[in-house]
């Protein structure tokens, strides 16, 4: 399959095409009846907690937040290959993905409320905790992957960074120290057109992401990243090439309909025409037409299911609206052994701007 589809030419791996239709049914991955289902619900429900997130955070509930809106079948291919040995190095628009592994929405809602609790995971097994400084996790990710090589373990490492972190040294490193040490990684890369406002054509001169591998002796494929079926038969082949030493960088096509996060204004960079040509190839839209067509979805009760998800997910939001404020103590005092001066001068100023606020009422 990856010699079928060399990036040097540029050519694009599908399975099925917009309306749902297989185009390919050679590449049709192994995954039963039974668990598109449950990607497609899982794929829904990821969608309908972002789509909840963002309203508490316009509601001024919680701070700024990335969108996935778009974007769920990276994720969803995820959830499908990932086992519970493999890590997950997520950058900061993983929401399926850290469903997938076991974190809770209600850590996610934290994390997005300051809460550093949000990032533990408890009941995630090999994750780490989000990143935001870009593309910084896939140099932790290779690291990770060579452990897994030295102690001989059945682990991958999935590292997944935005087409932005493409453009930073540390993706070319973590490139190049896979490939030269074996390293069971496979990297995603979710192109969705934009890093920021930055179109894609103005990242790089390359014809695409996957290319980008070939320098440093990677397989590499760009895949339909909006085809739930395209990203699991093509995980599925990567993690068999990771499991043998062979580092994989897969270019998941696919485009952010939300805003970059809620701080940011799209309409100042893209055009509506642009965002309804994208809407045409929207990942859940279009595995929904799939499940109609082998008459295994009946749109009918996806009503229910959704009132059924947004009730869980209100739950879940308001367990972290009232978890329990930040001891004063905790924010300052774990930083060193001993306070320096500064950080207890900074201590002292936010403790009188605590008491000034608190006369004011």
């Amino acid at each position: 399959m990856f010699k079928e589809y060399n990036p040097l030419d540029d050519k694009l791996f599908q399975v099925i095409d917009k309306d749902g239709k297989i185009l390919a049914k050679k590449h049709m991955p192994d995954i039963s009846d039974e668990r598109v289902i449950q990607a497609f619900n899982d794929m829904l429900f990821a969608r309908t907690a972002d789509m909840m997130a963002v309203s508490y955070q316009r509601q001024g509930r919680m701070f700024t937040y990335p969108p996935n809106f778009g974007q769920e079948a990276i994720s969803g291919g995820l959830a499908v290959v990932m086992r519970d040995q493999d890590w997950l190095v997520p950058a900061f628009r993983e929401l399926g993905a850290w469903l997938a592994k076991g974190a809770s929405l209600k850590e996610i809602f934290l994390y997005f409320m300051g809460y550093e609790d949000g990032t533990v995971f408890k009941d995630a097994k090999n994750i780490t905790p989000i990143a935001v400084p870009i593309a910084s996790q896939l140099l932790h990710a290779v690291g990770i992957g060579y452990a897994i090589k030295y102690r001989k373990l059945d682990s991958v490492v999935y590292a997944i960074v935005g087409d932005g972190g493409t453009s930073t040294g540390d993706f070319h490193e973590a490139l190049n120290f896979a490939a030269v040490w074996d390293a069971p990684v496979v990297f995603i890369v979710q192109n969705n057109q934009f890093a920021i406002s930055v179109p894609f054509k103005k990242q790089t001169r390359s014809i695409n992401i996957a290319v980008k591998g070939i320098a440093y002796g990677m397989e590499c494929i760009k895949v339909d990243g909006n085809d739930l079926f395209a990203m699991v038969k093509a995980l599925q082949e990567a993690a068999k090439l990771a499991g043998e030493g062979k580092p994989v960088l897969i270019e998941a096509l696919t485009y952010r309909r939300g805003a970059h996060t809620t701080s940011d204004d799209p309409t100042k960079y893209r055009t509506k025409e642009e965002e309804e040509t994208w809407a045409l190839a929207d990942p859940i839209d279009r595995l929904r037409k799939y499940l109609v067509s082998k008459k295994l979805w009946n749109e009918d009760s996806e009503e229910a299911l959704l009132a059924q998800f947004k009730k869980e997910i209100d739950r879940q939001f308001e367990e972290a609206e009232n978890y329990p404020a930040y001891a004063l103590d905790d924010v300052f005092k774990f930083h060193y052994a001993d306070m320096p001066a500064d950080l207890r001068r900074q201590q002292v100023e936010y403790e009188k701007f605590l008491q000034w606020k608190e006369a004011r009422k």
